[in-house]
């Protein structure tokens, strides 16, 4: 005997505009990855006097990659599910195509910007060790601060990005209540 779990359907969303969910959803990732990822950098740094970029125990790389693998990967997922339900349950001026496979988008896109974001972060952070001496030591302090303000720039591209590449599969919905039916 299978056991078959109904999905909890999604929690009806009051009308909006798109700008303004985005910009909601925004101030949601932004605020919790700055502080979390600040926190996270700065706890992990057991002495607070300097760190290396890739040597020691206590480097940079350590913190940054997974953070640059993982955030757009998440970030892509849940906004792009967001932004399907609320355009699914008419909270938003969109529709969104019926012939769109939307997990495939989802995993497509999620991938390659986790893997772009990683080597990016990757090369900066090869070309910071290049252009400083091995013996360079950087403050875990400021590290810290970089560390979250990278996790805020990667919030905010990463919930814009995904909306901007369906929008392609989107267009604006016309209210059925403002069609003029008195010429017919």
């Amino acid at each position: 005997m299978k056991l078959k779990f109904k999905p909890k359907p999604p929690k009806k969303l009051k009308k909006t505009t798109l700008k303004r969910f985005l910009i909601k959803r925004t101030i949601y990732y932004v605020l919790p990855n700055v502080f979390f990822n600040f926190i996270i950098a700065y706890a992990s740094f057991k002495e607070l006097g300097y760190t290396h970029f890739f040597s020691g125990e206590q480097n940079l790389a350590r913190l940054t990659l997974p953070m640059a693998l993982f955030l757009p990967v998440v970030l892509t997922i849940d906004i792009l599910k967001r932004v399907t339900d609320a355009a699914g349950q008419g909270a938003i001026e969109f529709t969104v195509d019926g012939q769109l496979n939307i997990k495939k988008l989802m995993t497509k896109l999620s991938i390659l910007h986790g893997v772009i974001t990683c080597s990016l972060v990757l090369a900066m952070l090869f070309l910071g060790q290049y252009n400083f001496s091995k013996d360079y030591r950087l403050d875990a302090t400021a590290m810290a601060v970089v560390v979250g303000i990278l996790a805020g720039i990667l919030s905010v591209v990463f919930v814009y990005l995904p909306v901007w590449r369906l929008r392609r599969w989107m267009c604006k919905s016309i209210p059925t209540n403002s069609l003029n039916t008195e010429g017919i």
